[in-house]
């Protein structure tokens, strides 16, 4: 009598070969109902995993798609370049990594790129991903053709992907929050705030942390509405303009996104660096200049080249039914001051 395989079960339960591995592994993003039938369909075909056969797979090829934000953020082109340099370094291992550009603040097109993305052409994404509903059930119905899914930088949490790639956001503001309490006088003081969007999940999470953390130990700071900039330099320096004009009494300045040429650069022009205690994310030619002259306090910053190697080995991961070691994965948080910069490149 012919042994059943994983192809049997597939065709009986009428799912991906994808979906029935992810079953048998024990890995999330499978829909309860699905369970049911995959299950149903191995006992009753008998279905025994062929450990061989198992080992062979491993030795597969593997296609992963970046999605990662275009536009003049120096961060994001840090985090494209290094994918691109750690692409070039796969290929013994089988596996190609194709970057596609998307605009993170547009989550009709973010979920546009992720439809047309199927087992056909990819076997496992990483996707910086905006805070949309749209952009959730792209990925939810990307997980259900059987394509992982991993955040990267940015988290989706409400929807199905598989893992998160990137710092803890709500800890970086609570640093952020810190630090301006430490740096600012214990009267009362402005404090203003940049996004690049509070519909970026990580902006919002840096806020929300930043803002309990003032709440509790630092109340004595007044906290102004949040202004957006789209992480783009231009409208971040009018934004800061117009902040400098209408509260001449600022005494803080946290931006919790990129654009941070934009904001040095109005600082800088206003004469006022050295009233404003003003802290940044990400550590890039132009943040590093502006510690070392005094216009920034203090930079929080993360390690992109480690972001996306993490993220190819929990894709991987993924497609073998690997675990994922976290300890290895966790992406720490890096804070930088005039005095401990590291050598440039």
């Amino acid at each position: 009598m012919r042994r059943s395989t994983i192809h049997d079960v597939a065709q009986k339960a009428g799912v991906s070969l994808a979906t029935v591995d992810r079953v048998l592994n024990g890995r999330p993003g499978v829909r309860k109902a699905t369970i049911e039938k995959v299950q149903s369909a191995v006992a009753d075909l008998n279905y025994e995993p062929d450990a061989f056969a198992a080992g062979l797979a491993k030795r597969r090829a593997y296609r992963f798609h970046f999605l990662l934000p275009n536009g003049p953020n120096a961060f994001m082109e840090d985090l494209s370049r290094e994918a691109g340099r750690y692409a070039e370094t796969l290929h013994r291992e089988r596996i190609s990594v194709h970057i596609e550009p998307i605009d993170a603040f547009d989550g009709h097109r973010v979920a546009g790129t992720l439809a047309v993305i199927d087992t056909s052409n990819c076997d496992g994404v990483a996707v910086v991903a905006p805070a949309f509903a749209e952009v959730r059930a792209a990925i939810d119905r990307l997980q259900d053709r059987g394509v992982p899914v991993v955040t990267l930088v940015s988290d989706h949490p409400l929807s199905t992907r598989q893992h998160f790639v990137g710092i803890d956001n709500r800890a970086a503001g609570r640093t952020a929050g810190r630090l301006l309490g430490r740096f600012l006088p214990k009267t009362p003081a402005k404090v203003a705030f940049l996004a690049g969007s509070l519909g970026l999940r990580d902006h919002a999470d840096r806020f929300a942390g930043c803002t309990e953390l003032f709440r509790t130990e630092f109340p004595h700071l007044e906290v102004l509405k949040v202004r957006e900039g789209r992480d783009d330099n231009a409208r971040n320096r009018t934004l800061t303009e117009r902040l400098l004009d209408d509260h001449p009494d600022l005494a803080g300045l946290y931006n919790m996104g990129a654009g941070n040429r934009g904001v040095i650069s109005a600082l800088e022009a206003s004469g006022r660096t050295r009233d404003i205690a003003f802290v940044g994310h990400e550590l890039t030619p132009y943040t590093r200049t502006a510690l070392q002259d005094g216009t920034m306090d203090a930079l929080i910053a993360q390690d992109p080249g480690h972001e996306v190697r993490s993220a190819v080995r929990v894709l991987k991961a993924l497609c073998d039914g690997a675990p994922i070691v976290e300890g290895r994965e966790r992406i720490g948080i890096d804070v930088y001051l005039k005095d401990n910069l590291p050598s440039s490149a």
